[in-house]
């Protein structure tokens, strides 16, 4: 199977739910009758460029025309655009994202495409619910020692742990998979429904991530949805982070406030906080595309009535600062940030 296959069907995947998309990604604009209207590729409001929602009259579903400036392509053109993506594999690899797949699916197109996109997300959603029943707690497991020798403390019945995972090498992988230990991550909605599960597969050898590229996949549906982490106390704020690991770190510092890991800068601004919170503390990365997240998500709950601040690490990452200057320097690291922008401790 070669990658110019793969991207055409997950062109036409993307096409098939092309009114989802348009929701999760381009929220400022609005359906015209077929069409989705919004202003330009950022996601602007506007009504310039117009995505088409279903087939009509020979023309696909999924595409697209910018008025102002010509451009025009699918949706996977448009979702490159939307990120401001460096390459076609980060664009790829989020589109797998939204449609929920971890690797391109087995079997006939034909038979993919009979399903309808809600019952296909609905089937991968169950799958990951079936994956994560089936790990054990992460205490005493390869796990435990992937987290640990990472100088991450903070645990939780978020996560588990399974010997044998299947794996592929990648997406274009002909081979038939393989069986691999990983670190499994279960992701939730509000009302607390299993909606996907993260997997970190784990070299036995080394008690590292295993070198393969993408050794971080996810199954079933992410957006909006994160992997969280709950103190016992009842808060009205919470801490919003990138990745596990860097959320974990926030958390090993500070075992006393809730946790939420939304896996990568996209969808923590795409991240959908419970009712209650009032107050969001954002812990991103010291990067761009942390900041981008930052920005977006902020300018989402603030239009709700949710306070924002930014926690920014030192280093790249949280996970980079706990492991170069320990625990208790990062404690009174975040915490100084924290009461510099407004912390008042809670009692309860």
């Amino acid at each position: 199977m070669t990658a110019r296959r793969s991207i055409a069907g997950l062109s036409a995947d993307l096409a098939d739910c092309a009114e989802s998309f348009c929701h999760q990604y381009f929220p400022e604009g609005c359906k015209q009758g077929n069409y989705w209207q919004v202003g330009d590729t950022s996601g602007t409001k506007g009504q310039s460029l117009a995505i088409r929602l279903q087939a009509e009259g020979g023309r696909k579903a999924g595409s697209w025309t910018d008025y102002a400036t010509g451009e025009y392509g699918d949706l996977i053109d448009l979702l490159h655009e939307r990120l401001g993506s460096l390459t076609l594999k980060e664009t790829l690899r989020e589109a797998r994202s939204f449609l929920g797949e971890a690797s391109y699916p087995a079997g006939p197109r034909e038979t993919q495409r009979a399903e309808r996109p809600d019952a296909a997300s609905a089937k991968r959603s169950a799958q990951a619910r079936k994956l994560f029943a089936a790990g054990k707690p992460v205490l005493s497991t390869l796990a435990a020692t992937y987290l640990q020798g990472r100088g991450i403390t903070r645990l939780g019945p978020a996560l588990r742990y399974h010997p044998r995972v299947f794996l592929r090498r990648d997406d274009y992988d002909a081979d038939l998979p393989r069986r691999v230990p990983a670190l499994l991550a279960k992701i939730t909605d509000n009302r607390g429904q299993i909606t996907g599960c993260a997997r970190f597969y784990l070299d036995p050898s080394t008690g590292s991530l295993t070198s393969i590229e993408s050794p971080k996949r996810i199954l079933g549906q992410l957006h909006g949805h994160a992997i969280r982490f709950w103190s016992g106390k009842t808060r009205s704020d919470l801490i919003v982070g990138e990745g596990l690991e860097n959320t974990l770190s926030v958390g090993t510092a500070l075992p006393d406030f809730d946790l939420a890991s939304c896996l990568t800068a996209t969808h923590l601004g795409l991240f959908n906080p419970p009712r209650g919170i009032r107050w969001v503390w954002i812990a991103r990365d010291n990067d761009e595309a942390g900041r981008n997240a930052s920005v977006r998500l902020r300018n989402q709950l603030e239009s709700l009535g949710i306070a924002c601040r930014d926690l920014v690490p030192s280093m790249e990452d949280f996970n980079d600062d706990l492991q170069a200057f320990g625990k208790d320097a990062l404690r009174q690291s975040l915490l100084g940030a924290m009461i510099a922008q407004g912390l008042e401790i809670e009692d309860g």
